[in-house]
């Protein structure tokens, strides 16, 4: 097949549209192509006036050699890459022990399945329940108050992506197209066929429920297993090598291949692989607030006329501010029509995420509005410290414990209009905007709920940004506080073989290992691992 790229069409074409593009671009009658297949579809918004589709499309003729020679120069026309999946191996006939999968998020969901599809039929251990269960417990907190610390946002089938917007593009080098194998198995799940070609695409939450089920299903339907409220609270190594895991119950298990697909949030997980010896080293992320604003807001300064077109959808916004002192400022997972969420595993803890469902309709836009740090500001990551690895926990508990004393003690958050917030007063009512976080919002002043220099480099921003998208500083937007699992505060740090530097058969995988950011990523990071361990489990097994 052939791929065309840049085919710019109005919002409003015909279907047939498409086809007559591609063969005007081609030089060939529109019978003459066989069959059209849309590979991504994005707009361009930066003439609100004269919005456009972009679409890269592969197309099906009879000439094919010959047109590709004709265009042989032209970098928007080429031979379509094969973007299919092909298993590196098969598991030996006589399998001697299964691979262990420590957490079933993103990246343990796809490192099982890919295992499960080449025959090593992988025992995965999640210390949180199945997803319907565990969003039952997650309501608890946000309409009760009440924190499971085991089964929440972040513990629990599906990993902390299933509360989310459920975006699934990410940034990450995929020369051998993983991602495009994340999103097929997604569709072959249930998720809507437009994933596939849409340029941002998301599912929301409701549907990734059904959607993580179906995929536990066929797992199993392959000789997979998948224990729930299995905490691994152990684990034993011999000269270098992983011998197997202990349980929370007391039940050891033998493994001589264990992945950890931990989340961003397995803090004591994270504190006994350090107590055991295994490397890791402590690496930057962000902290900040989540800011909410009317999504007709965004939609009319971002999309113009053509704000509320269904085509179109809800608009999002990607921002950056460098500031003076230094700081990089920006949003960060932001989610159109969605909610901010309590999103904290530990009791006495205050921590926001954001989320959204499929139709994206809520009234509010949010986004994190957050500032990069490095180990460098967290205390105790001075280098020889024995818990340096471990001191970005240290300021994320700092901040969230904090966060929960502003918040008046009973899980709902610290919140601050951004008038006041940038006139440095505490707010004492609400405006127009009507923030979503539940279990509710304490008003307060947000000015010693993250460092100095995060606040002055944030308060630098908001003006910046509402210069670039109008309104954005409205007095009556809200910020909530405070948004610290932006990612791992730390890294397993791995080899090219995808071993643990200093444990062989250990495979450091995803989010929590710091492979990752993003549902997408995650999960072809969760490919890669289980290709390297299936490709060296015969010499792991002598």
């Amino acid at each position: 097949m052939i791929r065309i790229t840049e085919l710019r069409l109005p919002l409003e074409h015909p279907p047939e549209a498409l086809q007559t593009a591609a063969a005007m671009r081609l030089g060939i009658p529109e019978k003459a192509i066989r069959s059209l297949t849309v590979f991504k579809r994005s707009h361009d918004a930066r003439k609100k006036s004269a919005l456009t589709f972009i679409y890269t499309v592969d197309v099906e003729i009879d000439t094919e050699t010959a047109i590709l020679d004709k265009f042989a120069d032209d970098p928007k026309i080429g031979p379509t890459p094969d973007t299919s999946y092909h298993f590196v191996t098969q598991a030996p006939a006589h399998l001697a022990a299964r691979p262990v999968i420590v957490g079933f998020g993103p990246a343990g969901i796809f490192a099982a399945l890919v295992l499960a599809q080449m025959g090593f039929r992988p025992l995965v251990l999640e210390r949180g329940k199945a997803v319907r269960e565990r969003t039952k417990d997650t309501w608890g907190l946000w309409r009760k108050n009440v924190l499971d610390p085991e089964s929440n946002v972040q513990f629990g089938e599906g990993g902390a992506g299933t509360f989310s917007d459920g975006k699934l593009y990410s940034q990450v080098k995929d020369p051998r197209h993983l991602g495009r194998k994340v999103l097929t198995e997604f569709v072959k799940a249930g998720a809507p066929e437009e994933i596939l070609y849409v340029a941002k695409p998301h599912i929301g939450t409701f549907r990734l429920v059904s959607m993580v089920e179906h995929m536990r299903r066929e797992i199993e339907s392959l000789g997979g297993e998948i224990r729930f409220q299995s905490r691994v609270t152990g684990l034993h190594i011999e000269h270098g090598q992983v011998r197997g895991v202990q349980l929370a119950s007391g039940e050891e298990i033998e493994a001589r291949q264990v992945v950890l697909a931990l989340g961003h949030s397995a803090r004591d997980t994270f504190e006994m692989l350090h107590a055991t010896g295994v490397f890791m080293e402590a690496k930057p992320f962000s902290v900040g607030f989540r800011i909410e604003h009317p999504q007709s807001l965004i939609d009319r300064a971002r999309l113009g006329a053509n704000a509320g077109n269904p085509l179109l959808g809800a608009a999002d916004y990607k921002l950056v501010h460098h500031a003076a002192n230094g700081r990089s400022v920006y949003s960060f997972c932001m989610c159109p029509g969605g909610q901010v969420v309590a999103a904290t595993s530990e009791l006495n803890c205050v921590v926001t995420n954001g989320m959204s469902q499929y139709s994206r309709a809520e009234r509010n836009a949010n986004a994190g509005i957050v500032v990069g740090i490095t180990p460098a500001d967290y205390p105790g990551g001075a280098v020889g410290n024995p818990l340096a690895a471990l001191s970005g926990i240290a300021l994320q508990r700092q901040l969230e414990s904090h966060a929960f004393k502003l918040g008046g003690g009973n899980y709902e958050a610290p919140a601050q209009l951004v008038g006041d917030f940038l006139a440095g007063r505490p707010s004492t009512r609400l405006g127009s905007v009507i923030p979503s976080y539940q279990p509710g919002v304490h008003l307060s002043d947000l000015a010693t709920a993250l460092p100095d220099y995060a606040i002055d480099a944030i308060r630098e921003a908001l003006p910046a940004f509402g210069r670039q998208i109008k309104g954005f500083d409205m007095a009556d937007a809200v910020l909530t506080g405070v948004e610290t699992r932006t990612s791992s505060p730390l890294r397993i740090t791995r080899g090219e073989d995808c071993q643990s530097l200093n444990v062989k058969g250990l495979y450091p995988a995803g989010e929590g290992a710091g492979y990752a950011g993003g549902i997408l990523s995650a999960g072809i990071d969760g490919i890669k691992v289980a290709e390297a361990l299936a490709l060296n489990a015969e010499s792991a097994m002598r």
